[in-house]
């Protein structure tokens, strides 16, 4: 008998192609999951431009699958049949890192570990929360929900958001929703094109910047309401923005650096602060009571910061029950969908491209289904990757 087969996308250097790859089987502990919808995310961008040098072959950290095989031992609220979403980040095993270091969504079949089902990375999905294509936002938005649940406590009247990617403007989105009808909103975005698809949405941010307009209109905007800022930037654009912020910032503002930094990250602004291992201090929910450290900048003005690696199983089942509640919030942020096949052609497209259009239109989130999603509730169809 011959061995089983799946097709998955393949990256190998920069070649990116369709590929038939073996099936493995789950032993003790371990379960295989046949992926339904797959996000693609900025790291996924940074990998594939070679700006990373995460091993997997097989990218792709965000979406749902459904579990088909389950070794034995493995946890029997993951039966076959059972629809999950993937926490990427294990909280104790650096070398679990779904899409980074080890395979991940981009294909039919993935293997999860034994180390990343008892860790309980592995969360069913209850059907009324099934997410269909807005499945690619479940892992993005638990990482806002994340922060949020931090914010949420420190009295916030305005949020600067600093990126225009999938995670920034989710921010704005639930902003209003988790933090409270109250909250102003900000949105400083990288490019004037990234300003120009958010001028024309429903629920954009309350006031549209970009980052070349600097500190001057930052400071305008903010006004004098106790303010914090959420950092969804790319590595290399994380620190010009929060030196951006902590000058321009009023009063002393909490600061996330959700965005990546580099390991050895210092500013002159932030004398004595390591600001990776501030970011790294909390990582998978833990602990339970973030640390946020407190520091004074150049100037001797206080500033609070905080960062997190990875989400809890409580923030996936929250950004679940958000996009449940209010799908057509944040439907127009899955701009184009894509079997694996078109999916493959985009992705060659953004490795060697620096802008973030596709048949004419800004992506913001693609959204790969891997499989059909029979079982899903039925939802508004999104616009395909080949609509103008």
């Amino acid at each position: 008998m011959s061995a089983a087969l799946h097709r998955a996308i393949v990256r190998d250097g920069r070649r990116i192609r369709v590929e038939l790859r073996p099936t493995p089987r789950p032993v003790a502990g371990e379960v295989l999951l046949a992926p339904q919808t797959a996000g693609l995310c900025g790291t996924d961008l940074q990998m594939l431009r070679g700006l990373r040098g995460d091993p997997a072959p097989v990218i792709g950290h965000e979406g749902s699958a459904l579990v088909v095989a389950a070794g034995p031992d493995a946890d029997p609220a993951l039966a076959p049949g059972t629809r999950v979403v993937v926490n990427p980040t294990h909280p104790d095993d650096p070398s679990f890192l779904l899409g980074h270091h080890v395979d991940g969504l981009l294909q039919e079949r993935t293997l999860i570990p034994q180390s990343a089902v008892r860790a309980g990375l592995v969360t069913p999905l209850p059907q009324s929360l099934a997410p269909g294509d807005l499945a690619a936002l479940l892992e993005p938005l638990a990482t806002v929900r994340y922060a949020f649940s931090v914010l949420e406590r420190m009295g916030v009247g305005t949020l600067v958001v600093f990126g225009d990617g999938t995670v920034g403007h989710l921010a704005v989105r639930a902003a209003g929703r988790l933090l409270g009808p109250g909250v102003r909103t900000v949105h400083v975005h990288r490019t004037d094109a990234g300003r120009a698809w958010s001028e024309h949405r429903a629920h954009r941010a309350d006031v549209l910047l970009t980052a070349a307009e600097g500190g001057e209109a930052l400071r305008a905007a903010v006004g004098d309401a106790p303010a914090a800022v959420l950092l969804a930037t790319p590595r290399d654009a994380t620190l010009r923005c929060l030196e951006t912020a902590v000058r321009a910032v009023p009063g002393e503002p909490v600061v996330d650096l959700l965005g990546g930094l580099p390991a050895d990250a210092t500013s002159p602004l932030l004398p004595g602060v390591e600001l990776a291992a501030v970011r790294a201090a909390n990582c998978g929910g833990r602990p339970a009571e973030p640390r946020i450290a407190r520091a004074l900048t150049d100037t001797g003005a206080p500033v609070r910061l905080f960062g997190h690696r990875g989400v809890a199983e409580r923030h996936l089942r929250d950004a679940a029950a958000e996009l449940a509640a209010a799908p057509e919030r944040y439907r127009d942020l899955v701009t184009h969908v894509a079997d694996l096949d078109e999916a493959a052609d985009i992705m060659r497209h953004l490795a060697a491209h620096r802008d973030r259009t596709w048949r004419g239109r800004r992506l913001i989130k693609l959204a790969v289904r891997v499989a059909p999603d029979r079982s899903a509730v039925p939802t508004t169809p999104a616009p395909t990757a080949s609509a103008v």
